[in-house]
């Protein structure tokens, strides 16, 4: 597809419309902070950089990802248990209170991407068929969509939670099409995970877009090949160009 806006487009959520990744590393070293009286001799800073840590290893296994997105609160719970344990803290109880210290953060200071809500609004003024397509727990992803008043945007709004099965599982996108009536070839997808926003539409036939907030580039070794990419969704306000634009050769 080039040039033309598609009949229909599919966005994810986190880190596409809402800054779901910006303040995380920040949230918990407040949580950390904020608990110090009860950490000893232990600095608040170790603490953290045990946190991150130990997150980056939780959520690289594609199982615990799944287990974890689908009750976060448990899953932070469990990575703080894990960092307290490791720095020679045994304590569930804190482990628990700096878990919610930070859920408290990140609620705070959840807000949506520079003009991404507006561009959404634009696509929808413009005739295309919407589907939000987010994986995560039901009550904290319809909380969101809530919150930020985006299901009035929206044509259909596919939740992992309320489903029973997220991205990237093919009935995902199938039902997006079949609910906005449009084939593959008339729809785009947009997000930021490679996997789940780009290859396995791709397989479908739908054209995928990679928002690559950082601008890092598709990670060395990756054989996936999004079809387009950009850094923010609002410059797909913007002529979309040839199939292969942005594309890595």
């Amino acid at each position: 597809m080039t040039g033309a806006l598609p009949k229909a487009v599919l966005l994810d959520l986190d880190d596409t419309i809402l800054d779901d990744s910006g303040n995380v590393s920040h949230c918990w070293l407040e949580a950390c902070r904020a608990h110090r009286d009860e950490l000893g001799a232990v600095d608040p800073s170790a603490l953290h950089a045990v946190i991150e840590k130990t997150r980056a290893w939780f959520w690289s296994d594609p199982e615990r990802h799944r287990e974890g997105r689908l009750d976060l609160d448990a899953a932070r719970r469990e990575v703080v248990r894990a960092s307290l344990v490791e720095i020679g803290l045994e304590s569930p109880e804190l482990a628990e209170k700096i878990a919610e210290h930070y859920r408290a953060q990140r609620h705070l200071g959840l807000q949506p991407l520079e003009d991404a809500i507006e561009t959404v609004r634009w696509f929808k003024q413009s005739g295309r068929r919407l589907a939000l397509l987010t994986n995560g727990a039901a009550a904290a992803q319809r909380s969101k969509v809530v919150r930020f008043q985006l299901a009035e945007l929206f044509d259909l709004v596919l939740i992992e939670g309320e489903l029973g099965y997220g991205k990237p599982d093919p009935r995902v996108y199938r039902i997006a099409l079949d609910e906005l009536q449009a084939a593959p070839h008339e729809t785009w997808m947009a997000g930021d995970n490679l996997e789940w926003d780009v290859a396995a539409p791709q397989r479908l036939g739908i054209y995928a877009i990679w928002i690559d907030r950082g601008g890092a580039g598709i990670p060395s070794g990756s054989d996936v090949r999004p079809d387009r990419i950009v850094r923010s969704l609002s410059e797909l306000r913007h002529a979309p160009g040839h199939v292969d634009e942005g594309a890595i050769p």
